[in-house]
């Protein structure tokens, strides 16, 4: 009876011990599956952490170009109104000058007029 208790003690030792292995395998597997998780996570985290950053750089890219594309529209459009000024300036010009042309042959054709007046004068005067 007594071998037996020991026999069966021995048996509950060694069921406890090869338990207590299993446990801490178990553990040292979770461990490891949580470091693998953990580095994987830390991958996916790093890509999209990079491609955030690419995207950024494309949207900033697109930014820049938007804004040079404005920038460029406004000078083009400035450009042009001021083209528009000269030529409305021009043609102002040139009617202030078919004026004054207009106003110096009417004013010319009224002093003609009047010295035919004294031409016709002289002629009479002769005879």
């Amino acid at each position: 009876m007594i071998k037996e208790l020991r026999e069966k003690e021995k048996q509950l030792k060694v069921r406890d011990e090869e338990q207590n292995r299993k446990d801490i395998d178990l553990k040292a597997r979770e461990e490891e599956q949580k470091q693998k998780e953990l580095k994987e996570q830390r991958r996916k985290n790093r890509e999209l952490k990079l491609l955030r950053e690419e995207e950024d750089k494309l949207k900033e890219l697109e930014y820049i170009k938007i804004k040079e594309w404005e920038e460029k529209f406004d000078r083009d459009q400035k450009l042009r109104e001021q083209e528009e000024i000269r030529r409305e300036q021009r043609l102002i010009q040139k009617e202030m000058e078919k004026r004054a042309k207009f106003d110096e042959i009417e004013n010319n054709s009224n002093k003609p007029v009047s010295g035919l007046e004294k031409f016709d004068i002289d002629k009479s005067k002769e005879n």
